[in-house]
């Protein structure tokens, strides 16, 4: 049974959320150029440096809104799965499930940081913190919290989601291969962004299966 979260924790999340909510408003407001930090923290009602205990970058703070803890729960889905699932496979559904749900956020608000290129790569960044929690949940699987194989294969999970994301946001007109997004220019999201994240992730299932299969029944 899982342990309701404190008034401590609860007041940190309002506080998180309503700071998301603000940079985003603000940003689509006046453009995200014209937004400071000390706006932010006064349009949530916080001092500045409330702020900075949350956000390290007003970027930061805008692509949380679309965002929203996505790396936590990609890691509570993966630990939801059945035990008889591969890992793989749980690991896989569990990011294309939470990379493409984007019910709870408008498009428009996508739209918005996908055509910024600052935004854009604070947006790419945020892949990075797949790994602390993915790792917790596959060595929990695996049964060896001590060896280095989760956060190995953690790891390699947020460069697989980056590899996918680079190629879906790749800027109007650029035919070359898969790269940085360094254009200011207009972005095109290429083909569904669901089959870029499995072929990007096919790869790491041998790796997957090696270390179950190590682990054994």
């Amino acid at each position: 049974m899982t342990t309701p979260p404190g008034l401590r924790e609860r007041k940190k999340q309002a506080t998180r959320e309503a700071l998301r909510a603000a940079a985003l408003r603000l940003a689509m407001e006046r453009g995200p150029d014209r937004v400071r930090v000390e706006d932010i923290a006064e349009a949530a009602g916080v001092s500045p440096r409330t702020y900075n205990n949350y956000f390290a970058s007003r970027e930061q703070a805008i692509v949380s809104a679309v965002t929203a803890d996505r790396e936590a729960r990609i890691a509570a889905a993966v630990a939801a799965r059945p035990v008889g699932v591969r890992l793989a496979e749980a690991v896989t559904e569990a990011v294309v499930e939470q990379y493409t749900n984007a019910g709870e956020r408008a498009p428009e608000a996508l739209l918005f940081i996908t055509s910024r290129p600052a935004l854009r790569e604070a947006l790419l960044d945020t892949t990075a913190g797949i790994e602390p929690p993915l790792t917790a949940v596959i060595a929990e699987r695996l049964g060896d919290s001590g060896a280095p194989t989760a956060r190995v294969l953690a790891a390699s999970v947020a460069a697989a989601v980056r590899i996918a994301l680079e190629g879906w946001l790749r800027p109007a007109g650029d035919a070359g291969a898969d790269g940085g997004l360094d254009s200011g220019g207009l972005v095109v999201p290429v083909g569904p962004l669901s089959d870029r994240l499995r072929a990007a992730l096919a790869p790491l299932a041998p790796a997957f299966d090696a270390a179950e299969g190590a682990v054994g029944p």
